[in-house]
């Protein structure tokens, strides 16, 4: 990931996001794979920014090396 060579901890904010929290490498070639290949879906939104956060907290620890 760009500036970030071994990862982004669970919990971490990524550093690619402007104060507006959207994606300032999104369209990007240098955009991480791993971000190219997340799909938004309505499980893993749900209805709250809280439980997306939540969500994508649990899949950062069950994906953990």
């Amino acid at each position: 990931m760009p500036g970030l060579p071994q990862g982004k901890p669970a919990g971490m904010p990524c550093p690619h996001l402007d104060g507006a929290l959207r994606c300032r490498l999104f369209g990007q070639p240098e955009r991480p794979a791993v971000c190219r290949s997340l799909s938004a879906s309505a499980e893993m939104c749900g209805g709250t920014r809280e439980y997306a956060l939540h969500f994508l907290e649990r899949l950062e620890h069950a994906t953990r090396p």
